[in-house]
């Protein structure tokens, strides 16, 4: 491995010798695997439902491996709190999906109509998912962290037919507002034990009173399969529509940014009731065949070093603020851990910063490699592949059959066009709002009910994503900042994770967020928010050596002016750092229902 110059980055480049993989990579040429590729050829390399009658993300994830002779590998290794193990075989997930959608076809559920979820990770929701899809019905997960009134409101707005969740979720969440919900047919219970709450069914009895489904309901590629709703951090939540050809780019993806072979042992740590949680950590590896590990538990750094090394995990995929908390664990955690079985390491779920991909090389002997996309995109659009060097900070370059430019906006932040055709910023580390050409398999078709809203995120023959970024001389992406969250200050505009990334070198910072705050001269003035690590204390020493050391790396127009301690930044539930809700406690506004909060899109903050 050496290291190179990165471009617009004060790290060094990560070129890795690909020779020396346990596994070659599935990319090994970026530029030629992007002038042969097609969607289409993605879809050739999956089954279809036999004979022809359509494409089924079950059947490609499950059944198609057990028609091939494969029923006997190992589908899902469950890590019990206890630290116990539960095994399930392709084969008998096939059979346990299948009575799932012989159970609802018994209750009456048709396709089209909507299953949701109120689980944390166990093996009725994989069964569940599974089983809805064979059914034709679509499937809605849920955050089981949720208050009752988002709960209440997602079940609502997707007018849920099924709930599948667990008693003490249902007597919390669910119970006291079931009349609200004229639409929930059924809830079904998971740990019933015989003795279901009121207007409620023993999901376990069905099971073991059903026969597997044996002809998987027919549906077309453009068929709608997944619901997810997007955070709703600012009015209703949207429900963004995915469709079952979505499998041909969660089978891509798998293939290309994650660098998926059938005999890896996977971890994707993300939570069910999000997108990737259930794009990654249960479909794309289902379809590649490999053995997918489910922890039953939270973040724990000792239980997480342990899981990796004793399920001798091959490929992990994990969040920023997972990584930054086993940073903050220190080294010592993983010492002692035989983690040599690991040979890739990936992050999403907000911007990877530089130093988080060095301490996975120092700590894990692996960098750990960002990608970028949202709830809407359904599956990776740009990433930092195996076979490529990594600039530590950047998103990556766009996956093989994506294409990405930046859109040029006008002073209110709007797209400017010319002719019909939007107007793309082509100068190297140029700031521009990331846009997409629409036609990739996993792109929303709708939001639910909202064709207006959905509309508004085209424009000149680009889907819009909301995100500024910039492209280096050689097509890397480097993520800016959400539109409303890039900091405008005499004439600059400033990134917030720039700052908080260089702001997180300085041997003091544990965690850092970055805001704007009016200022009549410079319209705004870039504010920090700091946590320290273990062992420093609060002094206006330290607060300007950190502001010195952010001048010395950024320059005085990009570095914070204003800095503050504080023991904890506000987060969401899953773990990213509100920059909102700094701003409204900043300038003594309302800061809303938290428990609604979380970012949207998912992907990003």
């Amino acid at each position: 491995m050496r290291t190179g110059t990165a471009g617009p980055t004060r790290w060094p480049t990560i070129t890795k010798d690909t020779g020396s993989f346990a596994v070659r990579p599935n990319l090994a040429d970026y530029e030629a695997t992007r002038r042969t590729f097609s969607w289409d050829q993605a879809r050739n390399e999956l089954s279809g439902l036999p004979g022809g009658q359509g494409l089924n993300m079950a059947y490609e994830a499950v059944d198609r491996h057990v028609v091939r002779g494969q029923g006997g590998r190992e589908a899902l290794r469950f890590i019990r709190a206890d630290s116990g193990v539960q095994s399930l075989t392709y084969l008998e997930l096939a059979g346990q999906s299948g009575k799932f959608a012989t159970v609802l076809r018994e209750l009456g559920i048709r396709r089209g109509e909507r299953v949701f979820s109120l689980l944390g990770r166990c093996p009725d929701l994989y069964a569940a998912v599974l089983g809805t899809f064979k059914n034709g019905s679509v499937f809605c997960p849920l955050f089981s962290a949720f208050g009752p009134e988002p709960v209440r409101q997602r079940l609502h707005l997707g007018a849920a037919r099924v709930l599948v969740t667990t008693r003490a979720l249902y007597r919390k969440k669910v119970a006291p507002l079931r009349d609200s919900l004229p639409d929930l047919h059924v809830v079904l219970l998971v740990d019933a034990d015989g003795t279901p709450e009121p207007e409620t069914l023993d999901l376990a009895e069905l099971m073991a009173a059903a026969v597997p489904l044996r002809d998987i309901e027919v549906t077309r590629p453009d068929d709608m399969a997944l619901l997810h709703f997007t955070s709703g951090t600012t009015g209703t939540p949207k429900g963004a529509v995915h469709v079952h050809d979505a499998v041909t780019a969660h089978y891509a993806t798998g293939r290309f940014a994650l660098d998926l072979h059938p005999d890896d042992i996977y971890w994707c740590t993300a939570d069910p009731g999000w997108v990737t949680g259930m794009s990654y950590g249960i479909i794309a590896p289902l379809v590649h065949g490999v053995t997918v590990v489910v922890d039953e538990e939270e973040l724990d750094a000792e239980r997480w070093y342990r899981i990796l090394a004793e399920q001798r995990v091959t490929v992990w995929y994990t969040a920023p603020t997972a990584l930054r908390m086993l940073m903050k664990a220190g080294p010592d955690k993983a010492a002692g851990h035989d983690l040599s079985a690991l040979r890739f390491v990936a992050s999403v779920g907000e911007p990877l910063n530089p130093e988080v991909v060095m301490w996975g090389q120092d700590v894990l002997g692996l960098p750990v490699h960002d990608n970028w996309w949202q709830t809407e995109t359904g599956g990776i659009m740009i990433a930092n592949y195996p076979a490529m060097p990594i600039r530590p900070g950047s998103m990556g370059r766009p996956l093989p059959g994506i294409e990405a430019g930046l859109v040029a906006r006008d002073a209110d932040g709007k797209p400017l066009l010319r002719d019909g055709e939007a107007l793309l910023v082509n100068d190297p580390d140029s700031i521009g709002e990331l846009a997409l050409r629409p036609g990739w398999p996993s792109m929303f078709r709708g939001y639910l009910n909202e064709e207006e809203r959905y509309r508004r995120c085209f424009a000149g023959g680009w889907y819009l994503t909301g995100d500024l970024a910039r492209r280096d001389a050689d097509g890397y992406y480097w993520f800016v900042g959400r539109g409303d969250d890039v900091i405008k200050s005499s004439g600059h505009l400033i990134g917030p994770f720039e700052v908080e990334s260089c702001l997180m070198e300085h041997p003091a910072v544990a965690e850092a967020g970055v805001i704007g705050v009016p200022d009549p001269v410079a319209g705004q003035l870039v504010k920090a928010f700091v946590e320290l690590r273990q062992g420093y204390g609060q002094s206006e020493e330290l607060r300007l050596d950190i502001i010195g050391f952010a001048r010395k790396r950024l320059g005085a127009a990009v570095a914070p002016r204003l800095l503050d301690f504080t023991p904890s930044l506000p987060r969401t539930r899953s773990g990213k750092i509100l920059r909102r809700l700094l701003k409204s406690r900043e300038l003594g506004l309302p800061e809303g229902d938290l428990s609604t909060l979380e970012q949207a899109p998912e992907q990003r903050p």
